[in-house]
């Protein structure tokens, strides 16, 4: 007969009362939490995108190209929501989101103005850059500030930059800088540039050839080349033969199809490096990114969207984030004071990449480093050592106040 263990029953039935004392506690505070629930103030967030985006198409997610969405950025601003859930509880305001996909530029006007009209005051705006600076201009003076989470285009922060618009996600200039910095770091001094037959092609390689004048690399060639296999293009689609007949050491690609550029890497004709559009990327996010606590970052989002991490995804994330931390620091629903904390210098933003973050008062975009990484890894994180800059590290990264074209900077200039 086995001899009773007097000690582990004893355990057993603590453990037991212990639980049944949890349990009576949580019944008894769930109707508390649900009342604090109904308390609370809400608080929503806007989110507008294409109803029909090509980025997003079944196809090309499936591909899964570097530097490109692998699902549309609401999953990041859903985390978001979703950790914001106790800060706000602690704050009295109940977070939400709301969602709109539209047909055109029509729908996306009134689908803002009916969320000013209901007393949405931060938008994210999945867009096209043309469709974003549109918006921007219907909507200037109003009570109301976008986050662009999608378009890199240059001129938003410049020529077309808006005071009611603010930059989560990078611009092409940051980008191309940390790659021209990590070229210069490697002594891979001269590069050949191929561009494609888009004209985004031909604004990013535009961007790459001032950041390649900013940091000293030589551009040794340009050459264009077509998408498609046509035996009769062979000396424009083949990466082998349009990488012939000249010196270099690294290829940087401007291809926003990401097509040509995925084939690229090992089809070219020297052993060198390919960056740009394939190869080494640079991005806000990348799902291989371990260090300053973002597994827990990956982790989640990973669990709520059934995918890997992207940069868009995390402009979308750090976008909420930002007027989370406002509203917690004001300790104020207040769009005045949300507005002018989101944009002062307290701001201390920590998108788990090592540096705190804020967004530049002359042109609205997020101060950030960049990832440069390949497929499955990141090699480094920009800005890379030996960069500096008179007033802030991470300006080394695209326009400062002095190159930018802004005009919001140059009335700060002014006055």
């Amino acid at each position: 007969m086995a001899r009773l263990d007097l000690r582990s029953m004893a355990a057993s039935l603590r453990r037991g009362a212990l639980l049944c004392l949890l349990a009576g506690a949580a019944a008894l505070a769930l109707p508390g939490i649900a009342n604090a629930q109904q308390d609370l103030e809400a608080f929503d967030f806007g989110y507008i995108g294409w109803n029909d985006d090509p980025r997003y198409s079944e196809a090309r997610i499936e591909r899964e190209y570097q530097g490109e969405p692998w699902g549309r950025p609401i999953d990041g601003a859903r985390v978001a929501i979703d950790e914001a859930r106790f800060p706000g509880m602690a704050a009295g305001v109940k977070f939400g989101l709301n969602e709109k996909l539209v047909a055109n530029t029509r729908e996306v006007l009134e689908t803002v103005r009916a969320m000013r009209d209901a007393g949405t005051r931060f938008i994210l705006v999945d867009l096209p850059a043309g469709t974003v600076s549109r918006v921007a201009e219907e909507f200037a003076g109003d009570d109301l500030t976008l986050f662009n989470v999608a378009a890199h285009d240059d001129r938003l922060r410049g020529a077309h930059c808006q005071a009611n618009l603010l930059h989560t996600i990078p611009s092409d200039a940051m980008r191309n800088d940390a790659l021209a910095q990590y070229l210069v770091s490697r002594q891979w001094d001269d590069v050949l540039l191929l561009v494609g037959p888009e004209r985004a092609d031909k604004v990013v390689a535009n961007s790459f050839q001032r950041s390649a004048k900013r940091f000293g690399l030589n551009i040794v060639g340009t050459r264009d080349f077509v998408l498609g296999n046509n035996p009769r293009e062979r000396d424009r689609n083949n990466p082998k033969l349009l990488t012939s007949g000249v010196d270099y050491d690294a290829v940087y690609i401007a291809d926003t199809q990401s097509e040509f550029a995925r084939n690229a890497n090992f089809a070219i004709q020297k052993p060198r490096p390919v960056v740009g559009s394939a190869g080494l990327v640079a991005q806000a996010w990348h799902w291989a990114w371990v260090r300053h606590g973002a597994r827990q970052l990956n982790n989640r989002l990973e669990k709520k969207a059934d995918r890997h991490m992207t940069g868009y995804d995390w402009a979308a994330w750090v976008a909420v984030k930002s007027i989370v931390e406002a509203v917690q620091r004001t300790e104020s629903t207040d769009y005045a004071k949300l507005a002018a904390y989101v944009r002062g210098d307290e701001i201390n933003l920590d998108g788990f990449k090592g540096y705190r973050m804020g967004f530049r008062d002359w042109d609205g975009q997020l101060r950030q480093p960049m990832l440069l990484g390949t497929g499955n890894w990141v090699v480094a994180r920009a800005p890379l050592d030996g960069f500096l800059h008179p007033d802030n590290y991470l300006d080394t990264l695209g326009f400062d106040p002095r190159e930018s074209a802004c005009r919001l900077a140059n009335e700060k200039k002014g006055s």
